[in-house]
């Protein structure tokens, strides 16, 4: 008798402590995260990691809308609507950052990282942090992270190998609408040309760009590989993607929120990190099998001619050259 009455007080007491721990974490919350990626892009697949994992931990005291493939607006509008409040969150990255914090395009720059270890190291670090603090403070959104989306290729409707930035004298590469990346474009020595992410295949496949630059999984993913002939890995760019939140909102969030929040951050990146490491390291062997001709760059052409490019304008004049030795100087 005392030991089923033990068992009921205990049980009483842990079903009054579990709305007390639900409340504790203060008022129910919602997070409306807008993306341009493709669902079955690995980083739309990790802010699904993300939501599940925020309500699960938060007992759906914190619950995520998702949309992805541009449903609620385009990558150019996306940013600015998670800045001004008509979404809470998005995926974003230096590039599309420079306009606010001009310094970060340190960040866009070619051959900045030597590869995704040492990618990580900086950005999910101390000094990732500090990056993104500054960045909250200058533009009101909060990056909590840097998941890695691949090195970023040169792809081409046309079988032509890129050995040098020569080889791209003439052809119009399609570049994300930000100065940053047009800026990235003219470094490679294209002739860079904007176009939104949502309508790259069909330009692509009609000829109005004669190839774009994007890591390995997002060619897969998007299937661009169905309307291009060749890719040259040049690892022009150890590219991430930074889930980023209005400062604003963040900073209504209770302690507890916030710490739910970055745990549940971590677990995406894990999975995004993971999987395309893994989808890295077959895709090669995947487009050859498609049909697709798969060349090496002289990577040190290019490193030569894109950081001369860099430092020999003024885009460079604002960046932390301090901290950017620092950065190569690291593992």
């Amino acid at each position: 008798m005392k030991k089923t009455l033990s068992l009921l007080l205990t049980a009483l007491l842990l079903m009054s402590l579990a709305p007390l721990a639900m409340a504790d974490l203060g008022p129910e919350v919602k997070l409306v995260a807008t993306l341009t990626a493709v669902s079955t892009d690995t980083h739309a697949q990790a802010m699904k990691v993300f939501k599940e994992k925020v309500e699960e931990l938060s007992g759906g005291n914190i619950k995520v809308e998702l949309y992805t493939d541009a449903v609620l607006f385009t990558q150019e509008e996306e940013l600015v609507a998670v800045v001004g409040g008509d979404a809470d969150m998005t995926l974003t990255s230096a590039s599309w950052l420079t306009t606010g914090s001009p310094w970060i395009s340190m960040f866009t720059a070619g051959y900045v990282f030597k590869n995704y270890d040492h990618m990580t190291k900086v950005l999910n670090g101390d000094i990732g942090k500090d990056v993104f603090e500054r960045v909250s403070k200058e533009q009101g959104l909060l990056p909590l992270a840097a998941f890695y989306l691949g090195s970023r290729e040169i792809s081409l409707s046309q079988d032509k190998a890129i050995k040098t930035p020569e080889d791209l004298k003439g052809i119009n590469l399609r570049m994300p609408n930000t100065e940053a990346w047009l800026f990235l474009g003219r470094a490679l020595g294209a002739n860079p040309t904007p176009i939104s992410f949502s309508e790259l295949y069909l330009a692509l496949q009609t000829g109005v760009v004669d190839g774009q630059d994007n890591p390995l999984p997002t060619v897969e993913s998007a299937k661009f590989y169905e309307v291009q002939k060749s890719i040259t890995l040049t690892h022009h760019l150890v590219d991430s993607v930074w889930p980023a939140i209005n400062t604003a909102k963040w900073e209504s969030l209770t302690p507890a929120q916030q710490d739910i929040v970055r745990q549940a951050v971590e677990a995406a990146r894990q999975f995004c990190d993971d999987t395309n490491n893994e989808r890295e390291a077959n895709l090669v062997a995947f487009f050859k099998e498609k049909g697709l001709s798969i060349y090496e760059a002289d990577v040190d052409a290019f490193t030569k001619h894109v950081t001369d490019f860099y430092l020999n304008d003024p885009i460079s004049d604002s960046w932390d050259k301090d901290l950017l030795s620092k950065i190569q100087s690291m593992d």
